[in-house]
Formats: C-alpha cells, structure tokens, sequence
C-alpha cells in the first residue's frame, strides 16, 4: 500500500521532470504527506503531460452523484490495485483513459516485527525524485459546482525488498522506470501495454531504513526533515535486522 510520501520542492520537480508548474500555483517541499489529510500534491496528466499541477489525494469517479457520496468514497481509493484497476468500477473509466504520474522522492511503510510495527522509510539508491503510477479524475459538485480534481497511487506487488518491510500485506506503490514514465502518460496507450508498466520496480535501486515514530506523532508536526531520519531500534538487530535492509 502507500498513504505516506514525500515530495520535493518545485525547482528539483521541474528539473527531473521537464514540466512546469503554473504561475499561480503554491508549492512547498513536503518531508511527509499523508493520504488522511487529503492533501494537494504534484502530478502530471495524461491531459497536460507538459504541466505539474496540484491534485487532491483521494480519488472520486466522475459519475458520483453528491457530496456525501464523493466525502465517503475517496476514503476507499487513495490506493488502487493495479490487478484490477480496468475492471473495478471505481477506476475502470479512468484506467482507460486518465493516468498521471504521480510525483515524489520517497515513502513510507510500515513492518512488523515480533508483533510491534516499525516505520521505514524508502527511496532510490541516488536520491533522484521519481514518477509512481496513478490514476485522476475530476468531479463536479452538484450542488455547488465547485470541481475537484482527484488522483490515487497504483500499487502492486512487493519487489523482495519491500516484501521484508511490508511484510503483511505485501504491496508497494508502482514506480516507473525513468524510460517508461511518460509512456503512462500516452493518451494512445493500449491496456496491455499499460498492464505491461504496472510491475515491481528493481529492488537493486532502492534503499529502506528505520525512522523514528514522529511521522504519527500527534504533538509534532511530522512535515520536517527529522521524519526521515534513520533510527536504531535494538530489537532490530536479531532476526532480519535493520541493516539487511539497506
């Protein structure tokens, strides 16, 4: 699953990315971003892959008739599975016609050790920002016309990296090779060649440590750069141990 990354800030995202932020649009470098918070976040569409725009996290099909309908359902698809992403309803439209990517530098997940739950945090080998895989879609308010323009992060199954970490459910978010991002983004692209770019990303290229619990803190902003610090649990060191996994 991911419902924690981070993003870095505008110059690194235009510089890696190729694409331009709006005059108008705000945004800041987010050490730690979180799903439950609904926040707005940098993506680039199908629509305009030339530019990076600030979608809400929480997907909402277009077809959702009110505003209680859209509040309940984006709770539910922050994540989409990439397994059943063309039949789901909820993303089948957007599947076939509406990807972004979905911009960050990192993530976090969760691993369970002896019954206790450890925060990591993982990122490539050479720190470069990276694309996942996602699908938009936007929605009119019935009821007061105000649009919403809405993504969720694709997931699959764990690479053998990430499988030691998420070790429960085994999911991670689908990222992108470098050479295959903007291929997500092809209005023309078939659903094979889609299902064909929605797999495991080289384990070789990632890194995955232990953080400290302060991205649940309820009294400390967790949005600093201390969150994805590395940090030694002893009970760690037995079993798999911390440091098999960098």
């Amino acid at each position: 699953m991911c419902y924690r990354y981070s993003v870095p800030g505008p110059d690194s995202l235009m510089k890696r990315f190729s694409a331009l932020f709006l005059e108008n649009v705000s945004f800041k470098r987010q050490y730690h971003a979180s799903s439950f918070d609904l926040p707005q976040l940098p993506v680039i569409t199908n629509e305009h892959p030339q530019q990076i725009q600030l979608f809400t996290w929480g997907f909402i099909p277009f077809w959702v008739k009110d505003f209680n309908a859209a509040t309940s359902i984006r709770v539910k698809t922050m994540n989409a599975r990439a397994e059943s992403i063309f039949e789901k309803p909820s993303f089948r439209h957007a599947a076939e016609q509406k990807h972004c990517l979905v911009l960050a530098d990192g993530f976090f997940e969760w691993r369970e050790y002896q019954e206790k739950n450890y925060p990591y945090y993982i990122r490539l080998k050479d720190w470069e920002p990276f694309a996942m895989a996602g699908l938009w879609d936007r929605w009119k308010n019935p009821g007061t016309s105000e649009v919403f323009e809405t993504y969720t992060v694709i997931t699959t199954k764990a690479n053998p990296l990430i499988e030691k970490i998420h070790n429960k459910k085994k999911r991670m978010p689908v990222i992108l090779p470098r050479e295959h991002e903007r291929e997500w983004v092809v209005s023309s692209l078939t659903k094979q060649d889609a299902e064909a770019l929605l797999v495991p990303f080289d384990d070789r290229l990632m890194e995955a440590f232990p953080i400290s619990r302060l991205l649940t803190s309820k009294q400390k902003n967790p949005n600093v750069p201390e969150v994805f610090e590395p940090f030694t649990y002893p009970e760690l060191q037995k079993g798999l141990g911390q440091k098999n996994l960098l």
